[in-house]
């Protein structure tokens, strides 16, 4: 081992057992309004942003502008002969806070298909890269590509005037959010079919063109994408994706910018890569069971040795839920309507049912319940998205929604540079014992 790396371990070593001593011993004493225990752990909890386009309740789960996903599944516009939410409508709700008509859902569409077009030099980028690069590092470096034909970097080159940041943050976010879709589908197309594109269909909705630019045509899977966008669309500040995008807007990066740093926070095995990880230890599991259809006990069994082993079951538990997450309850729902006889969708039914108990008994658990993750890989699988490595850039295109009208509306208030106050352990000591500097 390097002399350097060799000492930081012993350094780091007694650095966090110290702190975890801190924290036990001294963890509920107040800095200022928060706790100790909330500096060190994460800053959970702490109410520290202002985020107009959602907002996560502990119970009820996530209103998009006081509207629950039942209530967005039925109030907001469909496809023709569909059934689930268009996601221009939400954007159009996060947006102005109102119920779309169907013409403005219209308009929306047409205008994501006017600002559609992708420079070639965004798919040079995207090429450059070994096939087995991970698709998201493909899609974060095609937005940093894109960010050439940045309008608000280019206006706040000239000298622009503060009142006319949202604007340009708007205009760039209405053109960003029309050419992921291709973006995505281009990666999609080049890792997992052999290079074989499919151009746009000009006359589909935003969330219906990028299942077919996938090469999905049938209107099933154009429905679950519909949904799959709608619901993965925003998630209130705090989460990494939704706050690293307000973070690095707070200094006047453009969207571009933005989104990017966002979509890297995204990208984590603890936000947005868990959908990836859901998938892949139910697949192992049926490996190890030798069955695509394992019984309740089966899975039980399962559960109960990944936890004996120090790991987790990924898909449950929530940072703020606790219940249900109505995400997942809209795929279930989505499911029995569509493919109540598949195995793997039936598979994860019968996790559900057996996994809060289990995570209960631990006696340790805030929120047994899933998460938005524990279903939508399985019906991906279904419809022939079979990709995993995938699903995260889909979680991305979705995502796209939320954070880009948030950071309009950031612009459009006002809001400044984020710059909260931190502090060393060794100050924190000198506080616990009386001595040194107040640490507000």
């Amino acid at each position: 081992m390097e002399a350097i790396k060799n000492l930081f371990s012993v350094k780091a070593t007694a650095a966090a057992a110290e702190i975890k001593e801190i924290i036990k011993t001294h963890g509920e004493k107040k800095i200022g309004d928060v706790t100790l225990a909330q500096v060190y752990q994460g800053m959970r909890g702490i109410t520290g942003l202002v985020t107009e386009t959602s907002l996560l309740d502990a119970q009820e789960g996530i209103r998009f502008r006081g509207f629950s996903i039942p209530e967005l599944q039925d109030k907001l516009p469909k496809a023709p002969k569909g059934d689930e939410p268009l996601p221009e409508g939400l954007f159009y709700l996060m947006m102005v806070g109102e119920i779309p008509t169907n013409e403005d859902v219209k308009e929306i569409t047409n205008n994501w298909q006017r600002r559609s077009h992708v420079p070639s030099h965004v798919f040079d980028v995207i090429d450059a890269f070994p096939i087995g690069a991970h698709p998201m590092t493909m899609y974060v470096a095609a937005v940093m590509a894109l960010q050439t034909e940045s309008k608000f970097s280019a206006e706040y080159a000239k000298g622009m005037n503060k009142k006319d940041y949202w604007q340009y943050t708007y205009d760039d976010s209405m053109d960003l959010i029309a050419r992921l879709p291709r973006i995505a589908a281009y990666i999609y197309r080049r890792k997992y079919k052999n290079n074989q594109h499919i151009h746009p269909n000009g006359l589909l909705d935003w969330a219906g063109n990028l299942a077919y630019m996938m090469g999905f045509e049938d209107e099933s899977t154009k429905e679950l994408m519909r949904l799959y966008m709608t619901i993965h669309a925003d998630h209130e500040g705090g989460n990494v994706s939704a706050h690293t995008t307000h973070l690095v807007g707070s200094a006047l990066s453009d969207p571009y910018l933005s989104y990017a740093a966002g979509m890297n926070g995204l990208a984590g095995p603890l936000h947005g890569l868990a959908n990836q990880e859901v998938i892949k230890w139910i697949f192992e599991m049926q490996e190890a069971i030798g069955s695509d259809s394992p019984t309740k006990e089966q899975i039980v069994d399962y559960v109960q040795k990944t936890l004996a082993s120090g790991k987790v079951v990924p898909g449950y538990g929530h940072a703020v839920l606790r219940k249900t997450d109505p995400r997942f309850t809209a795929q279930m729902e989505f499911g029995k309507k569509h493919l109540p006889d598949d195995k793997l969708v039936n598979t994860v039914w019968n996790i559900y049912e057996t996994v809060p108990p289990i995570l209960e008994s631990l006696g340790k658990v805030k929120n047994p319940w899933p998460n938005v993750d524990a279903h939508s890989g399985a019906l991906l699988v279904h419809y022939g998205i079979v990709e995993y490595e995938f699903y995260t850039v889909l979680f991305a295109v979705s995502r796209a929604l939320g954070v880009l009208a948030s950071l309009t509306w950031d612009r459009a208030l006002g809001f400044p540079l984020e710059r909260p106050k931190s502090v060393t352990t060794a100050a924190v000591k000198d506080w616990i014992d009386g001595v040194g500097e107040n640490l507000i």
